[in-house]
């Protein structure tokens, strides 16, 4: 039955490899399970509530991934997208999480709309290179920022805006975590985000018990609990996301996740040599769906939007080469919908190395930015230092795609600029204006 769901042979797999597989990929993701929930929790939202929608979403995604489209991809809430949800629009725009969770529906409703009428790739061809370097290292950078903030590493300064926030337990704790999480990267252990975060919450843990100071980690009396179903679940406000006034938030989950799904499906299905005769992922328009419908399913069970994991390259780097990978990686996540309380109980100083090392990763980009050509280092340079300097992926988005425009009208070359990204920048610019 696998071997004809799958097509196992004819991609030159078998079902131990694709399971270790799926093993691998999980392992290298699990860490969305504590990362995710205390993001949005900065929103308003209950941890309980958000950590089951993420399971849902990562699991019943990458099963679908797997049935639908026969691909190694695990997909799950993606990060940057839940710090815009968060940052962005919750906090920064005094969106209530029940419209920013219904801003993620319609996109999501959109991102299959578009998908059917092939008119996403047409958009994500707009989207200049430099200017998806530049956000996706902006990204990076805002991930670090946040990082150290939520650490307590840096504290707001009255005169010089932010600064060292000194030596407590919980900066000390964190830089520990740091070091052994740096360690186990180094040495390429697969996990080493998961085993970061828990290697530090067992040490914030001991504070206040195994050596002296204040403990500042409440354990709970039970480990686990039944999912909840109810604080988030179906709480969207549809009718709100539809205003005028969101639509440039809306534009930035389209834009953010649109990048962040197709650069990985071409990313890793390149390294896996899963390219079809025209030079496509295989199942692409499938594994596009699948990842619409992912995010259409994060606004209505109560999580930021779900995107196909980068992550998934470890899976495929152990042989994954079909869907069979992507199922059970998703069926591994079901079993945390009963571990609410004990992930309720990591720290910020726990999940902060874990966070740091994902801005890094995404701060890597800015090495295929020409800097020496103005009119592509400029935008990049833009997105960079303007998601992290204003708090918003929107403001760095916009104002990087309106710069590319002008510095090719002021170079002669305005017949450059194609049709779909006059109407990108459009809509960046109202995403400014709504802003």
């Amino acid at each position: 039955m696998l071997e004809r769901l799958f097509k196992l042979k004819e991609n030159n797999t078998d079902i131990k490899t694709e399971i270790l597989a799926g093993i691998t990929t999980f392992l290298t993701m699990a860490y969305i399970l504590a990362v995710n929930p205390m993001i949005l929790e900065n929103a308003g939202m209950p941890f309980a509530g958000v950590l089951t929608a993420t399971v849902l979403v990562a699991g019943l995604s990458s099963i679908l991934m797997g049935l639908v489209a026969n691909l190694p991809f695990a997909l799950a809430p993606g990060m940057g997208i839940n710090a815009f949800f968060t940052f962005s629009m919750v906090i920064g725009m005094k969106i209530p999480w029940q419209t920013a969770l219904g801003a993620v529906f319609v996109s999501g409703v959109i991102f299959m709309l578009m998908t059917l009428f092939k008119l996403r790739e047409a958009i994500v061809r707009a989207i200049p290179h430099c200017v998806r370097l530049g956000v996706a290292a902006g990204i990076g950078l805002f991930l670090c920022l946040l990082a150290l903030k939520q650490a307590g590493f840096i504290v707001a300064n009255p005169a010089t805006l932010v600064g060292f926030g000194g030596f407590s337990p919980q900066v000390l704790i964190f830089l520990v975590g740091l070091a052994f999480t740096i360690l186990v990267e180094h040495r390429k252990i697969h996990g080493s985000l998961l085993l970061g975060i828990i290697f530090t919450t067992i040490i914030a843990i001991s504070h206040g018990r195994i050596w002296s100071g204040e403990a500042f980690v409440a354990v709970p009396q039970n480990y686990t609990g039944s999912p909840d179903f109810t604080s988030v679940f179906f709480q969207l406000d549809i009718r709100g996301a539809l205003s005028f006034g969101i639509a440039g938030a809306v534009f930035t989950l389209l834009f953010t996740d649109l990048f962040d799904s197709i650069s990985t499906f071409l990313g890793v299905a390149s390294v896996a040599n899963m390219i079809d005769e025209n030079g496509e992922p295989r199942n692409f328009q499938k594994a596009l769906l699948v990842d619409a419908i992912s995010t259409t399913m994060s606004g209505l069970f109560g999580s930021s939007s779900g995107t196909t994991y980068v992550e998934s390259a470890a899976g495929v780097e152990q042989g994954g080469r079909t869907g069979l990978t992507a199922l059970v990686t998703g069926f591994l996540f079901f079993p945390f919908l009963w571990f609410a309380p004990m992930l309720q109980m990591i720290p910020a100083c726990a999940v902060s190395p874990a966070l740091l090392l994902v801005g890094f990763f995404m701060l890597r980009a800015i090495s295929g930015i020409d800097w020496k050509d103005y009119e592509t280092g400029l935008p990049a340079f833009v997105a960079l230092i303007l998601i992290p300097f204003t708090f918003s992926i929107s403001q760095g988005i916009s104002w990087s795609l309106i710069l590319f425009v002008l510095l090719k009208i002021y170079s002669g070359k305005i017949k450059e600029v194609e049709l779909m990204q006059w109407v990108v920048v459009a809509f960046a610019g109202l995403a400014l204006y709504l802003s």
